[in-house]
């Protein structure tokens, strides 16, 4: 293609001797006065990039209280904070979850667990799964319980922990027909009698996890509990303490009271979402997360003019164009665009155009009406991208459904870029 696009071309300029570099230190002639770190740390947070996530300190306390009330009294409540307690943030999230009721706490991998030792939590910690062998040491320094579920593991773990006069703690892993991880149901006592011979291994508790407690049908959950209980009944017989028996997520916390045993695991839930469709019947739970941003520009595009990569949105006319800083890569999803509503001024506000990497847009209908106020957007004002709002559906539950997703995911993603507040 030739370099001319209506008589301009780029090399038009080359040839011109012009110093177009303008230095406002050779007009002073006097030396640049750098900024001091204060000034600099004096910029706020908030002030940096305008969007941010907000975390309701009262909601996750709520979460845990009425979960806990629906457990017996010797029923141990884990709170399971990995991912970052799904977006929330983990130190913090432990320390409200502790404080409201909960004993024990979950996480995926062991840098998770260091985390929280180094934030000056004591609270017993699961790893929800195996680790590699050689992040024993770690385990041991930091005091987290390793699911096990292999004999190399197990035999590995005890021979380090031996070597230096410790005990070897670990919940045995039992898959029961979610065939994630495990020991099957059936091998059970075959597996300890490979691993149990060594003195260091300290059998603390035996868990599954249910695949299907959120379903409908329940007949896949029964298969489960069944055969989670026929292990349970073969360390009996064979004289073996399991020490503490888990299995309930969220879903069968609420579901099925009977599988509680002596612990459950709170996951979705202790952070407002409701694991399963009727469980709203059973406890009312707050989403303790919202998102919120403020705009960045705000410009009237004429009737027909599009919007954002792709322009799959044409101005209407009547309408300004606001801007706000969050895009896909702070989590909102990009597969939502045009599909989605903004809070904004207590009125809903259509998000338009394709979500960009770090920015995207919505619309304000600016036309006359009789019964309803004009709004005239402006830079700077506070707008809702996600979260709990009276007057306007900004649910994550909302954002999931339309997104094909579950609330996991999505709470999960905005925590990548924007600073969180515990309010």
């Amino acid at each position: 293609m030739d370099n001319m696009i209506n008589g301009f071309t780029a090399g038009s300029y080359k040839d011109r001797n012009t110093n177009f570099q303008y230095s406002r230190e050779r007009e002073r002639g006097s030396e640049v006065q750098p900024f001091t770190d204060l000034e600099l740390q004096a910029v706020p947070e908030k002030d940096r990039r305008w969007s941010w996530v907000e975390i309701d300190r009262g909601a996750i306390q709520h979460n845990v209280m009425v979960t806990r009330k629906l457990l017996g009294e010797r029923c141990r409540l884990m709170a399971v904070v990995k991912a970052d307690a799904y977006g929330h943030g983990a130190v913090e999230v432990a320390k409200i979850a502790i404080s409201a009721g909960a004993s024990f706490l979950g996480v995926a991998t062991i840098d998770e667990g260091i985390q929280l030792r180094d934030a000056g939590l004591r609270e017993p910690i699961l790893l929800l799964a195996e680790p590699p062998v050689e992040s024993v040491p770690l385990l041991l320094h930091y005091h987290i319980i390793p699911s096990v579920y292999t004999p190399d593991f197990a035999i590995n773990y005890a021979e380090i922990a031996d070597a230096h006069n410790m005990k070897a703690p670990y919940h045995l892993a039992i898959n029961t027909g979610m065939n994630r991880i495990g020991v099957r149901f059936d091998q059970v006592i075959e597996f300890l009698s490979q691993v149990s011979f060594h003195r260091a291994l300290d059998l603390q508790g035996c868990f599954t996890h249910f695949a299907t407690a959120d379903a409908p049908e329940t007949l896949d959950f029964q298969i489960q509990i069944n055969r989670f209980v026929e292990s349970m009944r073969a360390l009996e017989a064979a004289g073996i303490n399991p020490g503490i028996v888990h299995c309930d997520n969220s879903a069968a916390i609420y579901r099925f009271p009977k599988t509680h045993f002596d612990m459950a695991r709170l996951g979705i839930s202790l952070y407002g979402y409701q694991p399963a469709n009727d469980t709203h019947r059973i406890v009312q739970l707050r989403p303790a997360m919202s998102v919120f941003a403020r705009i960045t520009n705000v410009i009237q595009v004429p009737m027909s003019e599009g919007v954002s990569y792709g322009m799959n949105y044409r101005s209407p006319g009547s309408v300004k164009i606001c801007t706000v800083p969050v895009g896909y890569a702070d989590g909102l999803i990009r597969l939502l665009s045009g599909q989605i509503k903004f809070a904004y001024q207590d009125r809903a506000v259509n998000q338009v155009g394709n979500i960009c990497m770090d920015q995207c847009m919505f619309e304000v209908d600016i036309r006359s009406r009789a019964n309803q106020r004009t709004l005239d957007p402006q830079i700077g004002d506070l707008v809702q991208i996600a979260g709990p709002n009276a007057m306007v559906d900004t649910s994550i539950d909302t954002m999931a459904k339309k997104a094909a997703t579950i609330q996991h995911e999505v709470t999960i993603g905005f925590s990548h870029r924007m600073p969180r507040y515990y309010v």
